[in-house]
């Protein structure tokens, strides 16, 4: 997990440098332009959409509440993997070296009572107790 600790942490610090870059020495009107003029621009927009979207269904799938998942899937659209290695570190950080938990987020707890609830009826079904 530490491994994919410092992942995430590089991921944050050089998406922090582009942002920064970008904004400050483009023109993002102007440079966008030119991206979508180009078919390979148009191209790595709908690669990048499609990445954003589908890390955007974990970030749904695992966080406990709507509005979190909300503001989550906002700043991923805005922020890119920015925001998407933040969420990987915060995630990391609170699974506490679990990685089903980090995997799954709420849905991890709900499968460990699936299991033990199982575990219980098939007791009963055998007269086990």
């Amino acid at each position: 997990m530490k491994s994919a600790k410092v992942i995430a942490v590089l991921g944050l610090l050089a998406m922090t440098a582009v942002l920064v870059y970008g904004f400050t020495a483009g023109d993002f009107g102007v440079d966008g332009g030119t991206l979508l003029r180009n078919p390979w621009g148009i191209v790595s927009m709908v690669d990048l959409y499609t990445g954003f979207i589908l890390f955007s269904g974990w970030i749904v799938y695992r966080e406990e509440s709507r509005l979190s998942a909300v503001v989550w899937v906002v700043l991923m659209m805005v922020l890119g993997f920015f925001t998407g290695s933040l969420y990987v570190l915060i995630a990391l950080v609170r699974s506490g070296g679990d990685w089903k938990k980090f995997w799954l987020g709420k849905h991890a707890r709900s499968e460990k009572h699936g299991r033990r609830k199982k575990h219980a009826d098939s007791e009963k079904q055998t007269g086990a107790e």
